[in-house]
């Protein structure tokens, strides 16, 4: 009884601590910030297995950390061996802050409630730095890639990891498979001091985004533009200006952002995809996207450069 008390001590706390920061992120507009750098840097090649290694340790997609202690760092492999026990299925993402680093799955079995924190990466929207997130959605993605990929999609026989680790290749008809990301557009539409957003009909969060869709093959991230919009909403865009990328990881996307004008056209829902959408100006927003997401940023920038 004592055990339990004290879980649910924690989650109370941690509840708390989620709503204060939902409403705060969530619930009002914040200052533009540029979309950075990453610390966590790309390379093929690893140095030998070191106790110093970084570990993003995973339970399938669940990120598992510290419970106490700033929220979602990564372990050293030491820390995370003698947590956890054997790490299974690890996969190189690169250097964290000048050192190799990995994912892994952990056992469940060791993920203790009073220790450790096991979430998804919805729960560290807002919570981390962009960087963070960014090194965890990479984290994410190979592992769902690895898994996902574990028999040749071309004869069914079983994979291995080959080209430095970079690639699942087939023994028996020597088909690779690397890891792919699908491409998207979003776009936030301006009419004069206004853009429109919209309530995603299956949405976690209660928000109003910019539109967003994937590109369709022989398609260009322009045309997926001015196709996605008039699909959601009925309208006819224009003078489309690119705005940036991001990736995000629900499950492999790549988000090419963009801004477009209004040209001509009512309002006129496709249902299956939105509940609600309208024009919004800066003293009558609804909640919206974190910064941490590109589609904030869109929405951040367009209203911060109306005041600047």
């Amino acid at each position: 009884m004592i055990r339990l008390a004290r879980v649910l001590e924690q989650l109370q706390s941690f509840n708390t601590w989620l709503t204060a920061t939902y409403n705060d992120i969530f619930g009002r507009l914040g200052p533009f910030q540029n979309i950075g750098p990453t610390v966590l840097t790309i390379t093929s090649e690893s140095l030998p297995v070191s106790d110093r290694d970084w570990i993003f340790p995973l339970v399938g997609r669940d990120a598992v950390s510290l419970l106490r202690g700033a929220p979602a760092q990564p372990w050293t492999r030491r820390e995370c061996e003698s947590a956890f026990g054997a790490l299974r299925a690890e996969v190189h993402l690169g250097q964290w802050q000048g050192q190799d680093c990995y994912s892994a799955q952990v056992s469940p079995e060791r993920v203790d409630p009073l220790e450790h924190l096991q979430g998804n990466l919805y729960t560290l929207i807002g919570r981390v730095s962009d960087e963070l997130f960014t090194a965890w959605g990479r984290a994410v993605q190979l592992q769902s890639w690895l898994r996902d990929h574990a028999y040749c999609g071309r004869c069914g026989a079983p994979t291995e990891t080959a080209d430095r680790g970079r690639a699942l290749s087939c023994s028996a008809c020597q088909y690779s498979q690397y890891p792919r990301l699908s491409p998207c557009v979003i776009v936030a539409i301006t009419r004069g001091e206004q853009l429109l957003l919209a309530a995603a009909q299956h949405r976690r969060a209660a928000f109003y985004s910019t539109l967003a869709g994937f590109i369709e093959p022989g398609e260009s991230a322009e045309q997926a533009v001015v196709r996605e919009v008039y699909e959601e909403v009925g309208l006819s865009v224009g003078n489309l200006r690119y705005f940036g990328s991001q990736p995000w990881p629900f499950p492999g996307q790549l988000m090419l952002g963009f801004y477009a004008d209004y040209l001509d056209g009512d309002i006129r829902l496709d249902e299956q995809e939105l509940s609600d959408a309208g024009w919004f100006s800066a003293n009558q927003l609804p909640p919206i996207p974190p910064a941490t997401s590109i589609s904030g940023q869109l929405i951040r920038q367009f209203f911060h450069s109306q005041n600047s």
